[in-house]
């Protein structure tokens, strides 16, 4: 089988009005909520540079001009924090007009995932790419790693699976294995066909739901762009990846990797503690900080 190309660009959609962080969102996007000192989005950027990315494909909204001010050169802010001795972060921003190509596509109404997808099909052209939702912070880049390995061996894409509670399977996408585990350039895999959006848990085939990372061939948007939409007006990634998975089983890997949702309080809440937690200035105070709260 054909081996695809090494993935260099991720698209990360970020058109999304934030609506459970509400009134938060209201003024800020949820994908600049910090995380510490950091704003979230910067943490999916992070990840993806590890995986070797060089180009980011934001998907976003005119009505969140925010976005793209956050990649705009700001020569006082990368002074004010080499004076602060946070030069690793002054290199981090200065990485948009250096060594990372950033790229934007609009997608101002909400029409679902695979719209926000099909939106970034010029930035991208006619080669394997990344998604990845800002929703979910991972711990490190492994997991992209593993799904570029596996859809640069195999030709065909490959999603990010984890084995969900029951209670909890009709908030995700569930998949439909076809086969045992497998490994393949030392991943295990395990091959899918049918995807089933948010079932109800009587429907679902399994409890593998497809969390926020995929690794995806070019072919994906011939599909998205034939797609009707589903009821409610969107048009479901998953409905391409059935699709797609029709002629050719895709491949999942399930993960057991460091993983926080962080679109909605309470998991945000959990990120936020957790990176303070981890901080080599603070996080002993903070800790001891925390053993007097509770």
């Amino acid at each position: 089988m054909a081996i695809t190309p090494r993935i260099h660009t991720a698209v990360i959609p970020a058109a999304g009005q934030g609506t459970r962080m509400l009134p938060a969102t209201k003024s800020v996007p949820k994908e600049l909520l910090p995380i510490l000192d950091r704003p979230a989005l910067q943490l999916i950027i992070d990840e993806a540079l590890g995986a070797g990315v060089d180009h980011l494909v934001i998907v976003t909204s005119h009505a969140k001009p925010a976005i793209e001010n956050y990649f705009a050169t700001d020569l006082g802010v990368e002074s004010s924090l080499e004076k602060q001795g946070r030069g690793v972060l002054a290199d981090q921003l200065r990485r948009y007009r250096q060594d990372v190509r950033v790229s934007f596509a609009y997608q101002d109404q909400p029409r679902g995932l695979g719209h926000a997808v099909a939106c970034a099909r010029e930035a991208v052209g006619d080669e394997a790419f990344f998604v990845m939702l800002p929703d979910e912070l991972m711990s490190d880049s492994s997991l992209l790693q593993d799904l570029a390995t596996l859809t640069q061996s195999t030709g065909v894409g490959s999603v990010a699976l984890k084995q969900m509670p029951t209670a909890e399977l009709f908030r995700y996408g569930i998949v439909t294995p076809v086969g045992p585990i497998s490994t393949a350039d030392g991943i295990d895999s395990l091959p899918f066909t049918k995807v089933i959006e948010k079932p109800n848990v009587a429907d679902a085939p399994s409890d593998l739901a497809i969390i926020g990372r995929y690794a995806l061939t070019p072919d994906i948007f011939d599909l998205l762009d034939s797609l009707e939409p589903a009821l409610g007006g969107e048009v479901l990634l998953t409905d391409a990846l059935s699709a797609q998975a029709d002629v050719t089983p895709l491949h999942g890997v399930i993960s057991n990797i460091g993983r926080r949702d962080i679109g909605n309080p309470q998991g945000w809440l959990e990120a936020v503690i957790e990176a303070g937690l981890q901080h080599p200035d603070f996080g002993g105070s903070v800790r001891e900080w925390l053993r007097t709260q509770i």
